[in-house]
């Protein structure tokens, strides 16, 4: 408990610490602390750059993948009993037996959960916490948070990270010195999982800070929907006319079979014909439609993006350090 204690004190120090540069002249309604949370986010970057990203380099270099694979699998086991308590909490019965089915066959048959059997079995993994039981029973998110060592949360997760603890099997192991060994391990294997996804970031995000903070906002109404996002999404106008692109007018040749016709989002009973479609011009002539350059950025959410992922981790020991350096800060 002393640990425990002297490291809430040193968290608590930093959060203070680091107050003094904490303003943004025009904050969004979604992250009203921005100023705060932008001065975390870069100790917090920090302490990665310098200190776990290092290590977890290491750690891949010197540890062979079957060995890699065995160790996220055991802690991906461990974190089932939580999925299994929030998901029996949230009264999602089946989903709750298919943790405990999933834990019982990884125990048993995959040596103590080294080896995943149960996806073997085609049953599935949840991602379930505490933050995410408080929300499914209406308490609101709060504004976007970035803890010390814990990286992106909302008031009601950070809250959700004391249920956490106590949901949390590694929170019983004794000795202490064990229980903090298996939290270190946890935290370098999962770092190791990411490092691809932070390199990628590095060289696609102009503000790392507000990519991450949107990626993690829309993953959690993500979890808390359990994957329903079609009510969430915003209303583009898909009822309205498409545009005029300039398509051959009715003399003109038809496009030859393999042109490539633009998607709309919304069906349609039939095509608008040719004539329907063509421009108006002075002197007869119908402009070509502008073809898009090659080397256009793909946009936003399009299916070939790659977005970092987050290996599911169990929360560490008294609730403080995993989520930070796992979610890359």
């Amino acid at each position: 408990m002393t640990i425990a204690r002297m490291r809430v004190v040193a968290v608590g120090a930093a959060v203070f610490a680091l107050t003094a540069c904490s303003t943004v002249q025009t904050p969004s309604k979604d992250d009203p602390w921005e100023g705060l949370n932008r001065s975390i986010y870069t100790f917090n970057d920090t302490i990665d750059t310098y200190a776990l990203k290092p290590v977890a380099k290491g750690y891949v270099k010197v540890t062979p993948q079957p060995v890699r694979d065995s160790v996220t699998n055991f802690f991906a086991n461990i974190g089932d009993v939580y999925n299994a308590a929030n998901n029996l909490l949230q009264l999602k019965i089946a989903d709750g037996v298919e943790d405990i089915m999933r834990i019982v066959i990884n125990t048993v048959f995959g040596v103590g959960g080294l080896f995943d059997v149960a996806s073997l079995a085609k049953l599935p993994k949840h991602n379930q916490d505490f933050g995410l039981t408080l929300g499914h029973y209406g308490v609101p998110a709060g504004p976007y948070l970035v803890l010390p060592l814990l990286g992106p949360s909302t008031v009601r997760d950070g809250v959700g990270m004391v249920g956490n603890y106590f949901i949390n099997p590694l929170s019983y192991v004794n000795p202490a010195a064990l229980s903090w060994g298996l939290y270190g391990l946890d935290v370098v294997s999962a770092r190791a999982n990411l490092l691809g996804a932070s390199d990628l970031l590095e060289g696609a995000a102009i503000d790392k800070y507000s990519f991450l903070r949107n990626a993690y906002l829309q993953r959690r109404q993500y979890l808390l929907s359990d994957g329903h996002t079609s009510s969430n999404l915003p209303d583009y106008g898909d009822g309205a006319p498409p545009p005029n692109y300039g398509e051959p007018d009715e003399g003109a040749a038809a496009p030859a079979a393999g042109a490539a016709i633009p998607a709309s989002g919304t069906a349609r009973a039939a095509a608008p014909t040719a004539a329907s479609m063509a421009p108006a011009s002075p002197d007869g002539a119908t402009p070509a439609p502008a073809a898009p350059a090659s080397g256009a950025a793909a946009p936003a959410g399009a299916s070939g993006a790659v977005v970092p992922g987050e290996p599911f981790v169990p929360p560490p020991r008294f609730g403080i350090g995993a989520p930070n350096l796992l979610r890359l800060h």
